[in-house]
């Protein structure tokens, strides 16, 4: 497979600054050997099964995760709810979807 791009080369962004334009991007060519292909049958449900494991997983991470939180914040501390615990919590967000299709 042969991969055609277009990128900035020192020379050329010294170019563009020597004569007072914007650079111009050179095409550079990559040839590349791929030996199994990313989903290359259209009827592969393999990516949605992958995906949809990956995002009930993420969701469970996410509930516990705000449980931790809802558990803090609803403690007592001397009769009070301890609201700034829940500053030292951090809840990463939930990735659906994202990693099931580059993964597999």
């Amino acid at each position: 497979m042969t991969v055609v791009d277009l990128r900035y080369s020192a020379a050329c962004l010294r170019e563009g600054r020597r004569d007072g334009r914007r650079p111009r991007p050179a095409a550079v060519r990559r040839r590349v050997d791929v030996y199994s292909w990313a989903r290359a049958e259209p009827r592969d449900r393999w990516v949605s099964w992958a995906a949809g494991i990956e995002e009930g997983r993420a969701r469970g991470r996410l509930r516990l995760g705000l449980e931790a939180v809802r558990r803090a914040v609803n403690a007592t501390v001397g009769g009070r709810l301890a609201v700034g615990a829940a500053d030292d919590l951090d809840v990463a967000p939930a990735r659906h979807r994202r990693a099931a299709v580059w993964q597999y």
